[in-house]
């Protein structure tokens, strides 16, 4: 039961980051600083859980945390859209400097925190959110869950149908396949590749807190997210952009991700191959899959091309 529940809680991360990316790149924008975003997103909400008084009722801190998570993922996400679309810098470098940025950035915030409050020699970079983070849990005939597995559900259900049956969807893929088109019959191309990259914020924001706070009861922001936004991104090409494959891939690795945490759990796991494997296990997973599956991928054509309104 317990790997199940593992499972479902980083399927539920690598969702909601995944799906961010699909939006942005399905817009014409690679998003690699999806590490990054997490951390912020991670940060705001922990600070939040912090911050919210024991007592308080446990709609109002989800809906708080959410909002603080996904709303500093959004300002985030600003550095990569600004850079990308008005300077047309190299989306791959922004990426990588923000996710270098956000840990250091995290670290260093946390710290001066934590070092205002007890004014000691060695500060630590560990947030406790242990009583606040009970408001996320339920149980459901006997088994614990978290109500971020229904809020990745309905994130699926609304992706869906954003992306293939509303007008913005649509816009949006014609955006990241063929901006020149696009902008002839009246799409403002910059306005879209904003709005994929601020929901790309939104999702990798609420994703991070999400990996931080699920199963755990502090989180010490010197590890950032520990390569959960690369995992994201590995899921988000295996399921070909697009929601549900998207879902199932997340399965997939979130179990294998599980495994690495439950495995004290199993005799048989423990004697068979030591425990640092284990911890290995989901990027060589990830690694075996794109190596197999990313030929056959097909990405946004103009994904990581800048637009320039006067090309054709």
């Amino acid at each position: 039961m317990l790997l199940i529940q593992y499972t479902l809680i980083y399927a539920s991360v690598l969702i909601f980051v995944a799906i961010g990316g699909m939006f942005s790149e399905h817009s014409g924008v690679i998003n690699i600083g999806l590490e990054g975003i997490m951390v912020f997103g991670a940060l705001g909400g922990a600070f939040t859980l912090y911050a919210l008084p024991v007592g308080t009722p446990p709609l109002l801190i989800i809906l708080f945390v959410l909002l603080a998570s996904a709303l500093a993922g959004m300002v985030s996400s600003l550095l990569l859209a600004v850079a990308a679309i008005n300077f047309k810098a190299d989306q791959t470098l922004v990426g990588t400097a923000m996710n270098m940025l956000a840990t250091a950035a995290a670290t260093v915030i946390v710290k001066s925190f934590n070092n205002a409050r007890s004014h000691g020699d060695n500060v630590s970079a560990i947030l406790d959110y242990i009583q606040n983070r009970k408001a996320f849990v339920f149980n459901l005939a006997g088994i614990e869950l978290n109500w971020y597995m229904v809020i990745t559900l309905l994130l699926l259900l609304v992706a869906f149908v954003v992306m293939y049956k509303t007008r913005f969807g649509l816009r949006l893929c014609a955006c990241g396949e063929h901006p020149q088109a696009a902008d002839s019959v009246g799409i403002n191309v910059y306005k879209m590749r904003y709005a994929g990259v601020l929901i790309s914020g939104f999702c990798g924001g609420i994703g991070g807190v999400i990996y931080i706070t699920a199963a755990n009861s502090q989180w010490d922001f010197i590890y950032g997210v520990a390569g959960a936004g690369f995992l994201a991104l590995a899921v988000m090409i295996f399921g070909q952009w697009r929601p549900l494959k998207i879902a199932g891939a997340a399965l997939i690795f979130g179990l294998f991700r599980a495994v690495a945490d439950a495995y004290m759990g199993f005799d048989f796991l423990v004697k068979l191959v030591n425990g640092e494997f284990y911890k290995m296990l989901p990027y060589i997973i990830s690694l075996i899959v794109l190596a197999f599956t990313s030929k056959n991928s097909r990405a946004p054509k103009a994904e990581g091309i800048p637009y320039d309104k006067g090309a054709r």
